[in-house]
């Protein structure tokens, strides 16, 4: 069993970075004290300390880490250890200047920056795994050790010539013959067929930018030869620590768009499939101006899901802020309270833990203004430290929640390739497209009413949910129509809608419109895409109401369906909006409109009540409140939240008890402005 398993608590903490105050002895002295101070228990190490544990090529330093090791371990804490080739040594760029990356413009980089090495250069490569073997046999057997943090963040794709060569074999791999890569990419289309494999070059301003299948499967080959780089890193610790997990910090984006997504430049999906443990770096924009706290903590939720679905366990939060971050625009501080109640999200939604970065803030340099436990005035007066160490204290009397799963009946169908393929594809609303901000308003009818969702890859198993919710779903194989409709004739219920299976693997297009299976499940056929203006709009009725459309119309014709809602203007209307088609002993709805959130509340609370999807705690579900469920030895815990700066009063439609305080709470509960209190079924 892993020593993560063994942990029976929370695990609370974050980045360490000793290796910047190394010239201050008395720093690192105060940093154990202020830790037990904070209730801190586990420190991530080693992150971009490559140039302190190899100063100079074949020069091993690691006597300060020594002493690291031992103060935490002293102090009963846990070791996350980083392999750093995330931050390689000056040294090595200038001896080997084939680690670095070269850009889509065919020019090599200079040192700088982070992550910016190649995954293809056999140099860079080498000097990760004798570094990594070094790590693994000095830390590999000591009882701090708990988990690998392997790199950092990756991420970004490089063009040097052994990066083409590599993108060349893998279309071999894939596509076996180079007619086979002509028909998969449409290369007959502005004369582009290849004749030589040496004329196969990855997408580039300096060449082809308008092939999207070359586009998708560019994409695909950074994915894998991403990960081939991580299972080359872990080689030497799954040799040496087999027993102690592995994981690497994948990443979510949102940077003043209004939105908060997983990062789509690597399939998550895919990768997950080779670490131990998902864990994920969490920086919702916290009391932004263009939007309440409720709806950006539906969105944190969303992200929160989908790591959890990926391996559908508990994961790790291995980085969030307890204050600011400095990326921003505006880079607005936590509220008092705030931080509290946005890191009892993390658990609610079945993170494992709450890690920061960072534990000091550094005194110079790009994140010197980021948010860390210990700021600039090295106190544990100020505001955040005392935060910190308050929910420090309250993780502690939850420790019998770690490791609780949950119990899920909706699934929202989200596929990398096909968010890709639709962004780079051309025609209809570039800016309109908006494929997981679409899922994420689905989303958001469920989480106002505390129903679980689960945001799932086509490769996960359909048959565990009563409902499936599969909108946008532009890129579909063969076989995930399969899936589908063997979910749907066995008894799931199925929602689909406008931009859905209109191309396959390889971005083609399917020859005579929809597919057959398509039809087959839908009762429908699609005969066209209408794209709107932002100040266009239609309505359509639905259950004796009218709604609004926006940004897509699609116009279909109904084969077998049962229509129920038709547009009301424009040349389409009269024409079906909203369908159900009954297939075998399951049900599959099609939504040919995009709408407001008001029509989406509407539709699925006849499919809600039909279900019995409802579950919550609170009698009647309000979109302040979120309340969140993990279930563990057959008990449920529930997360009750309050992410508004009003006092909130909920009747609940059971007796529960306080777990931090074994009060029992019956008919009502309130809540003050950013309270959490977590409560336990009483059986």
């Amino acid at each position: 069993m892993a020593r993560f398993d063994l942990d029976e608590r929370f695990w609370h903490g974050g980045d360490y970075n000793p290796d910047q105050w190394l010239a201050y002895p008395e720093i690192l002295e105060a940093d154990i004290v202020m830790m037990e101070k904070a209730n801190i228990n586990t420190v991530t190490l080693g992150v971009f300390a490559w140039s302190a544990l190899e100063p100079e090529e074949g020069t091993f330093t690691f006597e300060w880490l020594d002493k690291i090791f031992e103060d935490i371990h002293a102090m009963g804490g846990n070791v996350i250890l980083a392999t750093p080739s995330g931050g390689r040594p000056q040294w090595m760029s200038e001896k080997y200047p084939e680690v670095n990356r070269t850009d889509a413009l065919n020019m090599p980089h200079h040192h700088g920056f982070r992550h910016n090495h190649c995954y293809s250069s056999p140099v860079y490569r080498e000097k990760v795994q004798i570094i990594n073997q070094k790590l693994a046999e000095r830390y590999g057997q000591h009882p701090a050790l708990s988990m690998w943090h392997i790199s950092n963040e990756y991420s970004g794709e490089c063009y040097c010539k052994h990066c083409q060569e590599n993108w060349r074999k893998w279309l071999k791999k894939k596509y076996g013959d180079l007619e086979a890569v002509n028909e998969a990419w449409w290369m007959r289309f502005w004369g582009g067929t290849y004749s030589s494999w040496s004329q196969v070059l990855p997408p580039s301003p300096l060449g082809e930018t308008k092939v999207h299948g070359m586009d998708l499967d560019w994409k695909r080959f950074n994915t894998d030869m991403t990960i081939d780089f991580y299972l080359h890193e872990i080689e030497p610790l799954r040799r040496l620590t087999p027993d102690i997990p592995v994981t690497t910090n994948f990443m979510a984006e949102g940077h003043d768009q209004h939105d908060f997504i997983p990062l789509e430049g690597l399939d998550y999906g895919k990768f997950s499939k080779y670490v131990d443990i998902v864990s994920w770096d969490s920086y919702p924009d916290w009391h932004n101006r263009y939007e309440s706290l409720a709806e950006t903590a539906m969105k944190s939720a969303y992200v929160h899901d989908q790591f959890w679905s990926l391996k559908q366990q508990p994961f790790l939060v291995m980085e969030s802020t307890p204050s600011a971050v400095n990326w921003h625009s505006y880079n607005k501080s936590k509220r008092p309270g705030a931080h509290i109640l946005t890191s009892m999200q993390q658990i609610a939604h079945g993170s494992d833990s709450t890690l920061y970065f960072q534990w000091r803030q550094s005194r110079g340099n790009s994140e010197k203004f980021h948010g860390a436990v210990v700021g600039h005035d090295n106190s544990t007066q100020n505001r955040v430290f005392q935060e910190v160490t308050e929910y420090g204290k309250r993780l502690d009397k939850l420790a019998e929640i770690k490791g609780a799963g949950k119990q899920v009946k909706v699934a929202i169908l989200f596929d990398w390739d096909s968010n890709w393929a639709l962004k780079r594809g051309g025609g209809f609303g570039r800016p309109t497209r908006l494929y997981p901000q679409t899922l994420q308003e689905h989303y958001a009818v469920f989480w106002e009413q505390d129903i679980g969702v689960d945001i799932i890859t086509s490769e996960h198993d359909f048959s565990k949910y009563d409902l499936l919710l599969a909108p946008m779903l532009y890129l579909m194989r063969q076989g995930t129509m399969r899936k589908l409709k063997q979910y749907v004739e066995t008894g799931g219920t199925l929602v689909s809608s406008y931009f859905t299976g209109m191309v396959g693997e390889t971005d083609l297009l399917y020859v005579g419109g929809w597919p057959e299976e398509l039809q087959e499940i839908f009762g429908i056929k699609p005969q066209e895409l209408e794209m709107l203006y932002p100040d266009e709009h239609n309505r359509i009725t639905f259950e004796g109401q009218q709604f609004e459309t926006k940004d897509y119309s699609e116009i279909i014709t109904v084969q077998q369906a049962d229509v129920l809602g038709e547009y009301q203007e424009d040349f389409y209307r009269g024409t079906p909006a909203v369908t159900r088609h009954i297939l075998g002993e399951g049900t599959a709805y099609y939504l040919a409109a995009r709408t407001n959130r008001d029509f989406l509340k509407q539709f699925y609370q006849p499919i809600i009540k039909e279900l019995a999807l409802a579950d919550s705690l609170a009698k009647n579900p309000i979109y302040e409140v979120s309340i969140q469920t993990r279930i563990k030895n057959g008990y449920r815990y529930y997360f009750v939240m309050n992410f508004s700066e009003d006092v909130q009063t909920i009747e609940l439609s059971q007796v529960t008890a306080d777990i931090e305080t074994g009060q029992t709470v019956e008919a009502e509960l309130r809540l003050a402005p950013y309270e959490t209190r977590i409560l336990k079924a009483v059986k």
